[in-house]
Order: C-alpha cells, then structure tokens, then sequence
C-alpha cells in the first residue's frame, strides 16, 4: 500500500478544517487536508460571521475578500418578528451590534466588522487562500480508519471516486469533520450531551421580497402564526443574499410525521409566511436537520485533536458555530506549528483542550440558553399548539388593545425581545474568551471586575489570558490596529515609551532559545504612536511596562513595570509559554549600559551599550 508522509492530517475541509489549512500553510508546516466531499459546502448551512473570526481572517490576510463577499454589517441589523412579510409586524430589535446603543461597543473593540456571509460562499474563500499559501486539499478522499502509534499516526484514506486506499502516515491529525466525526468515532472521544432535541428543514429559495425588506434590512425574519410556539415560529427566514435569495428555516415534531418535502408543499409553506400570493418562489433545496446539544469532554486524545463540530454541537441560536471553529483552529495551529519546528516542547499541545474546550462547553451551552430564550416571545403573542386560527388571532388582537391586559401582555413581549439580546448582541460570548492554561503565565491579579453584564459586554483587559485589546494607533501615516502589529505566526513583545531595556532583553532571550520574538513600541511617539491615546487607556501597563502576546493575540505573560533584571523575566516567561527547559546558553544579564534609539532604513533600531564592549542592536521588526 502507498505510504504518503506529512506532519499533519487534517480531516475535513469546511471552515475548522480549511482555516487550519490555511494557517499551517502559512506558519510553513506540512500539511494534507481530505475531505469526504467533492467541494466546499454546496449550500448556505452557517451564515453570521462574528469579530472574532474576521480577525483570524484579518492574520490571514483575507478579511477584504470575505468582506466584499458577504452581506454587510448595515444590512444585518434588523431582528423582525411578524404574521408574515405582508402581515403585521409584531416586534423590531437592533442586533450584531447595529443598534444605536450598541454599534459602538462594537466599533471599539475590533478592527473588523461583523457580516452575514453563508457558508457555500465563505469555504470556497478560505480553499482559494490555503492553496495560495501552499496548502494541499484532496476532496472526495475520506478517512477510513486511524491508529496513533504513539510516535505518529497512521491513517488508511480512501479515493472515493476511484475506491482506492493508500496510507497517510503523520505526526498529528485534526479532525475537523463535522458533527458525525469519523475521527471522534474512531478515537473513541468521549462525548457528552443530548442529540436530536429537535427537527428542523431548511427550505434554499429565491424569492423577491424587497418591498417588504428594504426598509428594514436584516438577516433575521421571524413569522408567527396561531398553533405554533416553535423556537422559530411559524418559519424563520434567513438572508442569502439580499434581498432575493433565502434560507427558510421550519421546525416540526417528529411524533406527527415527517414534513412534505415536495415543491408544491415547500412553496406553499414559503407563500403562508409571505403573505402575498403574488411573489414568485423558486426552490433551489430543501434539507432536513436536527438540534444537539453535545461537547467533548477533551479536544485531544495523543496526537490527534477534534476541531469544530466534531468537537462541539449546539444550534445555530448566536451564530456561534463556524466562528468557534475558525477560532479552534487559530488556537492549535500555531501551536503545531511551534512544536514541529522544535520551538516548543509537545507539552503545549495540551493547552488547546485546556483552553478551548472550556469555550466550547460555553458556546453549546450559551445556544441552547437562547433556544429556550425564545419561548417567551410565542406565550407573550398567546400562540400555543392546537389552538384554532381565530383563537390565535384573537389574541393577537388582545396584544394590541388599549385593554389594561393588552398593556400587560406588551410589557411582557418588551421583556421577552429584550432577552433576545443575549442572542443577538451578545458581544461578550463573542469576543471577551478567555484562557487559562499551563501556557499562560498568571500575574497573581484578579482580572477587572466586570462593570456590565459579561455575556452582553465585551470588556478589554490585558489580563494574563485574555485576547489583546483593539486600539488604533499610527506607524508613520498609516493606521493600523494592536491586532495587526501581533499574530502572524509569531510571538510579539508589546513595550512602551520606557521600555528600550525589554526590547534588548527580547533579543537576547529569542537568540537563547532559538525563536522568533518581535518586538513592538506602542505609545506616545513609539514606532508606533498612540495619538488618540485609545491604547495608554486600555494596556493596563505602565510606560516601562510589556506584553508577551501570542500568535493567537492572547496575552501570555505581562510585567506591570520594569523590573530589575528584564531579560531574567522574558526568560522565564517564554520557557513557560514554550513549555521549555531555560536554555543552557543564557547569559547572566549584561549589566546595565545606556540605550539610544537611532533610524535604519527608516526603522527604529535600539542600540544598547553594553559594558565597553561593541553595541548590541536589536531591530524593531
């Protein structure tokens, strides 16, 4: 049997899969990537596309494709819930941010912007990016069968056009394929949870329904009809592409049958919720799904690791699912990356079950909270199962009475829309993970306490743990963002207006340990200049402080001020991160020379005095 080698296996090609191609491919590792399918998804399935994963996209280099490629942010901002399109509309709310209050929590806190992109139309995206890097993807090629040797990992694969095998041996797998994961199947990964909580059919359309969309733009339609009280309602539309291409989603009960999949059935299912028999409808699918509510209780078992929904199940309530994915895969690639190239000792693999599978138990947990979140918007309208058409509509005429019990029934559907905040502008569940691990180097202080609701309120901390904050600053004239000047594969020591010290112990120690350490001035007329001082605001850090930042933008390890020996506390922080032993080169801490900063093709050089001896120089880049 043909034998073919390669560092790392990655089993699946949707958006966990194809991200970690992606970013292997750029760290230079490895890689084969196979996938049961043809092609990338072959209709929308996942569609809101949240900060967090635009930034993984950003360090891709590939935000401004999904961006010109997806629906906008000022197109997604309306949740509507009415009887139909046509009919009368029940309830608005201002959501991903969109809203008045809220836009600007968003705005501050990202370089990126939230946008509505289906999946059909992202995966092909993220393939054009992996093979521009070098990636190597095989579709229609499955994996049959794995067993980790305990020093690699042998998987039988099979050429699903032609049925034949050959063996792929790695160092490491990823299976990042989907919610019936033949890896977790045949790793025996242990899960936990509940399957099929609910039935649902997605119904893939083109219908024209600009009159009754253009004036309320949103991805999010929710029609309500007596004798329903469904987590979708009567029917849930979804924006493809607007304002003429959908997803209807429709929930059923099992117990009463199967739904009628045929066009006529669908089509008529779509016309109910309309509400205008004139519209053209045009079925380009129809697929049947069903809600589960499962997570592994570990990431990783030896040498092989579950991303994406092979490791975490949940409904689409918070459009969390391809954004975990995409983040699971930025969490582990770079640590692969690290050990393979010997930087880091195998050790730190361990951080990624440590770290996101407590996001992911989160995540699965936070999306069933929301499914039942919607419960109270069907009591408020008074629709319930079984009832007749006229008695559902009588209460809806209640709802809207200057009755004293109308009144009363509004303040509970008021409430029961404000709740759905915690689906829709549930900034802190999106952007505030946060990671304890052995890779992360407590500081002995207590993160800040939360001064808003945590789950609704992203909140900024350069906390050991914690994903960097967002500020704007300036290099020369051009802006850019503490995301953008982090990432990239690398580890990055962030120093300020008194830190020249850090920056020549960073060269001494990534000399000691044989890794890639950039270093960044930010602040005050730095490298990088803080003019609207949005970053002295929020570093936490004093001028002669630093942050040791992750290729993932989390903080890794942060000195409040200078201490007495920098390169002694770099050192201990990088062996803890890497998982390493302190090198048996380093060298006892120079003594303390002076330190000038002079301009080399138009970049700050830190030239540091060392004794009597030549200068040492430390580029900033």
């Amino acid at each position: 049997m043909e034998t073919v080698t390669t560092d790392v296996l990655i089993v699946g090609a949707g958006p966990a899969g194809l991200t970690a191609a992606a970013l292997l491919a750029k760290y230079g590792v490895r890689a084969l990537t196979v996938s049961r399918y043809s092609g990338t998804a072959n209709s929308p399935r996942a569609h809101i596309t949240n900060q967090g994963a635009m930034e993984v996209f950003r360090d891709l280099g590939i935000d401004d494709r999904v961006r010109a490629a997806a629906v906008p942010n000022e197109y997604m901002g309306n949740n509507v819930w009415a009887t139909s399109f046509a009919g009368t509309e029940i309830a608005r709310l201002k959501s991903w941010g969109s809203g008045t209050l809220r836009h600007a929590d968003y705005e501050v806190s990202s370089p990126t912007e939230m946008c509505n992109i289906p999946q059909h139309i992202l995966e092909p995206i993220l393939l054009q990016a992996a093979r521009e890097l070098g990636a190597e993807i095989r579709f229609s090629t499955e994996a049959v069968s794995l067993t980790d040797t305990g020093d690699h990992v042998d998987a039988i694969v099979r050429e699903r056009t032609t049925g034949a095998e050959y063996r792929v041996r790695a160092k490491y797998v990823i299976g990042a394929d989907g919610g019936r994961s033949t890896v977790a199947q045949q790793m025996e990964f242990p899960l936990r949870g509940e399957m099929g909580l609910g039935a649902a059919m997605n119904i893939w359309l083109e219908a024209d329904l600009s009159q009754y969309t253009a004036h309320r733009p949103g991805t999010l339609y929710w029609m309500a009809q007596p004798g329903n009280d469904y987590w979708v309602g009567s029917g849930t539309w979804i924006c493809v592409k607007p304002w003429t291409e959908w997803v209807l989603l429709c929930m059923y009960n099992p117990e009463d049958g199967e739904p009628d999949t045929s066009e006529e059935a669908v089509i008529e299912r779509a016309r109910t919720t309309i509400g205008d028999d004139s519209i053209d409808i045009r079925i380009k699918a129809v697929s049947k799904w069903q809600i589960n509510h499962v997570i592994a209780d570990t990431f990783s078992k030896g040498r092989v690791f579950l991303a994406g929904d092979a490791a975490h199940r949940h409904p689409p309530a918070n459009g969390l699912g391809t954004n975990t994915s995409v983040q699971d895969s930025f969490n582990l690639a770079w640590k692969l990356a690290m050990v393979l190239r010997g930087d880091a000792e195998p050790a730190l693999l361990d951080t990624y079950t440590q770290e996101r599978q407590p996001v992911g138990e989160q995540v699965v947990d936070r999306a069933m909270e929301s499914v039942r979140n919607m419960l109270p918007i069907s009591q408020a309208l008074g629709f319930e199962p079984g009832q007749s058409a006229e008695d559902g509509w009588k209460m809806l005429d209640e709802l809207f009475s200057g009755t004293e019990r109308g009144a009363a029934r509004r303040r509970e559907l008021d409430s029961a829309v404000a709740l759905q905040n915690y689906q829709f502008n549930a900034h802190g569940v999106e952007l505030g993970q946060r990671y304890s691990s052995t890779c992360i180097v407590d500081d002995g202080t207590d993160y800040p306490e939360n001064v808003r609701d945590a789950e609704l309120y992203y909140q900024p901390t350069t906390h050991p743990g914690a994903r960097l904050p967002h500020a704007w600053v300036e290099q020369g004239r051009r802006r850019v963002s503490t995301i953008d000047i982090t990432g990239h594969g690398a580890l990055t020591l962030i120093i300020g207006e008194n830190g020249e010290r850090w920056r020549a112990a960073a060269a001494q120690v990534a000399d000691e340990f044989g890794v890639e350490l950039d270093v960044r001035a930010v602040g005050v007329g730095c490298e990088y200049h803080d003019v609207l001082r949005e970053w002295t605001h929020q570093r936490e850090v004093g001028d002669d402080g630093a942050l040791l930042v992750r290729p993932d933008h989390h903080v890794a390890w942060r000195s409040m001020a200078m201490v007495d020996d920098p390169a002694s506390a770099l050192r201990t922080a990088i062996s803890t991160v890497l998982g390493r032993q302190v090198p048996a080169n380093s060298a006892p801490t120079a003594p303390r020379g002076s330190v000038e900063t002079v301009v080399s093709h138009d970049q700050p050089v830190a030239v540091v005095t060392v004794g009597t001896g030549a200068p040492l120089v430390t580029g900033s880049n």
